[in-house]
């Protein structure tokens, strides 16, 4: 969890290093390494010790270059692996830029820590440095228990009765949910993702997010279930399906004593919606109120606990059990400082893709600012600016006409209707034989160019002849078989010649092919 900072005016290193010591004092779980014993692993808690902060001075370049170098430094910390049982899982690098800039380069591992944390560790930091300053001793509340304490209570409660009542809830809500959110990705899903990720952010104008806020209110619902409710719609008019799961954190810290620890104390919930019998949007927010209540109500279960639990097949293609996840946040818009030093956040890490798609919106002067962060490797930016244009679309359509099907709202902008609909079916402006069908014509070419190469894949060569030849031979098979018009025939294959082969024969036999991506879960294929 890359966490950099830009410090602006006189920085004392050494009250920041005092710090920086008393803070990991403090929290046990800043000195906590992961011991592995006859294949478990264990929490083991290191004494208190000084916090040397490392130093790097940059002064001496040229300002462009210090710039480019801090931004390399912060992608460079961010992408540093840690070694979970020799720790520290906390680094703090101070990267000088001159007298009054510094650049401090926070990195944590996210077993030790979530987000609330970081906002624990700068408001602590900045006491502590206060009072390292001031010369005197810090006046923040002893803390009342260490994660270690509370890892202990959760697993002592969450056994027997108590689990099995909120594993109920979850096999019931969860049964027989899709495996995968089967959305139109610009290149093939990898046997194993990456982690290579990007971001596109947008915002909503107050007027439209307070008439969203109003629609909730009005249905006793909340802006996160409104917001959710939009967006899996979203989800499923993209993937055409009609059961939608997406992923959300929750903070975990459920008791007043938690809230001033630094720890991994989130969780995830996931959120299944069944948008099935055409429900207008009142109608689904109803639905995911139901669904967000008694997720929240039955929250204990560890995300990994559930996963076990539920036996899903588990593949390195996707994540289980959901692929999309979104977070509303209530960003603390005042400024932090650091006794006189200004912090502001510091870009250049890089950013980690954890999901397919993952949407943040954040509540901001009124207004609704949101990211959509994607794996490159599944996404082009144009497809995820499209998705963001069609989202900010359906907002203004859930408040304008709750009542109509979902399914059936406006997700277009006019310029891309008109491009839809009219520019890309404008078969009178193009110039092609309307006598003849795909095949017939493929015969034709075969019979002018016949040992002209017809395919190419992998090193091996199909002239127009060979691949007439064999799809003759299956279409005359097919027909045997009782393929004719109106008969459909299922196809279901690797992108190689066969599948070409196989195409071709099902329009030659007169039928029509189904084409069915081996990669699909087996309950789709069914």
């Amino acid at each position: 969890m890359p966490h950099p900072l830009r410090l602006s005016g006189a920085l004392d290193p050494a009250a920041l290093e005092r710090s920086l010591t008393e803070l990991v004092r403090r929290h046990e779980s800043l000195r906590t390494v992961f011991a592995e014993v006859d294949g478990e692993g264990f929490q083991v808690v290191r004494p208190a010790a000084p916090v040397a902060l490392a130093l790097v001075d940059l002064g001496g370049l040229p300002a462009e270059a210090r710039e480019r170098e801090i931004r390399r430094r912060v992608a460079e910390e961010s992408l540093r692996p840690f070694d979970l049982a020799a720790g520290p899982l906390l680094r703090a690098l101070l990267v000088r830029l001159d007298a009054g800039e510094h650049g401090l380069l926070f990195t944590l591992h996210h077993i030790i820590a979530d987000g609330w944390s970081l906002g624990v560790l700068v408001r602590e930091v900045s006491a502590l440095y206060a009072a390292a300053v001031e010369g005197r001793e810090p006046r923040l509340p002893a803390l009342p228990v260490q994660y270690a304490d509370y890892a202990a209570w959760q697993r002592e409660w969450l056994q027997g009765e108590a689990l099995e009542r909120q594993l109920g809830y979850w096999r019931e809500q969860l049964g027989g949910a899709p495996p995968l959110l089967e959305l139109p990705t610009d290149r093939p899903r990898p046997p194993v993702p990456g982690e290579a990720g990007a971001s596109l952010a947008f915002t909503v104008p107050a007027e439209r997010t307070g008439a969203l806020r109003t629609l909730a209110r009005r249905e006793g619902a909340t802006l996160f279930m409104a917001l959710l409710a939009a967006f899996q719609t979203l989800l499923a008019r993209w993937s055409g399906q009609d059961d939608v799961s997406a992923g959300t954190p929750t903070a975990g810290r459920s008791r007043v004593e938690l809230e001033g620890l630094i720890g991994m104390f989130v969780n995830t919930l996931v959120l299944r919606t069944r948008l099935a019998g055409g429900p207008g949007f009142r109608a689904l927010l109803h639905r995911v109120r139901e669904t967000t209540l008694g997720a929240y109500a039955h929250q204990e279960v560890p995300f990994e606990k559930l996963v076990e639990e539920l036996d899903v097949e588990r593949s390195l293609r996707h994540t289980p059990l959901f692929q999309a996840m979104f977070a509303l946040q209530n960003l603390d818009t005042a400024e932090p400082e650091l006794a006189g030093v200004r912090l502001a956040p510091l870009g250049g890490s890089e950013e980690a893709a954890k999901f397919d798609l993952r949407l943040t919106v954040m509540e901001v002067d009124e207004e609704l600012r949101g990211v959509l962060s994607y794996r490159r490797e599944l996404f082009d930016p144009a497809t995820v600016e499209r998705m963001a244009e069609h989202f900010r679309i359906l907002l203004d359509a859930v408040v304008s006409d709750s009542e109509r099907p979902v399914m059936l709202l406006p997700l277009m902008p006019e310029a891309e209707r008109r491009r839809v609909l009219s520019g890309w079916n404008d078969a009178a402006a193009r110039d092609y034989p309307r006598g003849a069908c795909v095949h017939e014509l493929f015969a034709e070419q075969a019979a002018r160019t016949p040992g002209a190469p017809a395919l190419v894949c992998r090193g091996e060569t199909l002239t127009y002849a060979e691949l007439e030849r064999r799809a003759n031979r299956l279409a005359n098979h097919l027909r045997g078989r009782g393929v004719g018009p109106e008969r459909c025939v299922g196809v279901s294959l690797e992108r190689t010649p066969e599948l070409v082969t196989a195409l071709l024969a099902v329009l030659k036999a007169g039928g029509a092919y189904v084409p069915l991506d081996p990669a699909y879960p087996r309950a789709r294929l069914a």
